[in-house]
């Protein structure tokens, strides 16, 4: 928001409860979630729930148009795979709008995306805008690969642009990422307002000397199951961590109409119940299972007090987590664990980066956490932090806003022109 006018207009717009179960439950989350994420769940795709994601996105490409009434070459960010159909029905009305839609998730490779019976009209309604973001390069190559396969259309690598229908519509990386304001640790003149790890632990009823920590909405895509084996092979390996290690796992219920996502929240659940029933003594237990919402203070706490943070998604876009936890670092202590299939991954090389279905390696990376010399893991914290410092959502909006700005409607060329000055105030 502008620092001198600090508000914005909001403006609803409500779904019936049918519109609610086809167009997000139906398509948006039984469809192109799983088809875009290399997790091994089936896509479904139901003709009716297309229908009523063709609705949707009308109602709110209507709602769009009449809120630019009267406004001169408006701005349009679109936000992820619930409205892949906004650009174009908002072009065909407005041509002089800038449009740019940013894709929150993994985009698969052409092969896996024609899986969707309706790929085509999905790839020519995204196409509708002057730029597509990505968090990572790989999908930006991906997507460019599938309009390639699927579309008439003339792909320029070069440039990174797509030509169709007398338009070019640009596609690039804006990895995503967090604020970071910069706090410094908490002297004894201003005590901590976060709970400290004894009292976290007092808290959940546990004994325990050392904290890992996960935090998550429960879904598939989340690796949560392995992370639970990873600690369970660690357990094995080295008994001595037996009595210690108590890992606390944050877990937000998620969709859970779905019947996929109620399997996974019973999977979850019995495997931190076996787990803890084979190793438990006394008041100590490998794995404590947080089944609610928390707040973002809450979290914090946790994040100050982990040794280390497990991030072990089977696919992800970027994974904020990750970030998440390194920003409220400011001790400069413990270790991120992080899944190579992260967009987060391509960024913090100095996490313990893993492959989160290999048990043997992810018990390795938290017991090398664990024992990580104190000056290294300053070192990697360090470097992470001024990564995101650098690199923060405010960056990200701005970088993307300034590219969207440059792109000349006029010409349908994808030749930039200079970039127009956009002032981002910093976090921190």
């Amino acid at each position: 928001m502008p620092p001198e006018h600090p508000h914005y207009t909001l403006r609803r717009v409500w779904l019936t409860k049918e519109e609610d179960a086809g167009f997000y439950f139906g398509f948006a989350n039984e469809g192109l979630w799983p088809l875009c994420h290399i997790a091994h769940t089936r896509p479904a795709f139901q003709a009716g729930d297309w229908e009523y994601y063709q609705a949707v996105n009308r109602k709110f490409a209507d709602a769009v148009v009449q809120e630019m009434e009267g406004e001169e070459k408006p701005v349009v960010l679109v936000q992820d795979y619930h409205f892949a159909l906004l650009p174009r029905m908002i072009k065909e009305q407005r041509p002089d709008a800038r449009i740019a839609i940013f894709w929150h998730i993994p985009w698969p490779n052409p092969e896996a995306f024609g899986i969707c019976p309706w790929q085509r009209e999905l790839l020519d309604g995204m196409l509708g805008a002057d730029l597509i973001g990505f968090h990572v390069q790989q999908h930006c190559n991906n997507f460019l690969e599938t309009v390639d396969y699927t579309l008439e259309s003339r792909i320029d690598w070069e440039h990174f642009a797509v030509s169709r229908r007398d338009h070019v519509t640009a596609v690039r990386p804006f990895p995503i990422s967090v604020a970071f304001n910069g706090e410094k640790p908490p002297s004894a003149a201003s005590p901590p307002k976060y709970l400290e790890r004894g009292a976290l632990f007092r808290q959940l009823g546990v004994e325990a000397t050392y904290m890992g920590l996960g935090v998550d909405r429960v879904d598939y895509t989340k690796g949560i199951p392995e992370r639970f084996r990873g600690i369970e092979r660690l357990l094995e390996q080295h008994p001595s961590y037996r009595g210690k290690l108590t890992f606390v796992q944050i877990g937000a219920p998620s969709r859970t109409r779905i019947k996929r996502y109620q399997d996974l929240m019973t999977e979850v659940e019995e495997e931190a119940l076996r787990i803890n029933r084979r190793f438990q003594e006394g008041p100590w237990k490998p794995i404590v299972f947080l089944k609610r919402q928390h707040s973002h203070e809450e979290i914090q706490s946790y994040y100050r007090a982990a040794h280390f943070c497990l991030v072990t998604s089977l696919h992800d876009g970027m994974n904020l987590v990750a970030k998440e936890y390194v920003a409220a670092r400011a001790d400069r202590q413990g270790a991120l664990i992080l899944s190579r299939f992260a967009g987060a991954s391509h960024e913090l090389v100095d996490a313990l980066v893993v492959n989160p279905y290999d048990t043997d390696e992810l018990a390795h990376a938290i017991q090398t956490a664990l024992e990580m010399p104190p000056e290294e893991a300053r070192m990697r914290m360090d470097r992470m932090r001024a990564t995101i410092r650098e690199h923060n959502v405010y960056a990200w909006a701005g970088s993307l806003i300034a590219e969207l700005a440059a792109i000349r409607l006029e010409s349908r060329s994808p030749v930039r022109e200079q970039p127009v000055e956009v002032f981002v105030e910093s976090a921190g």
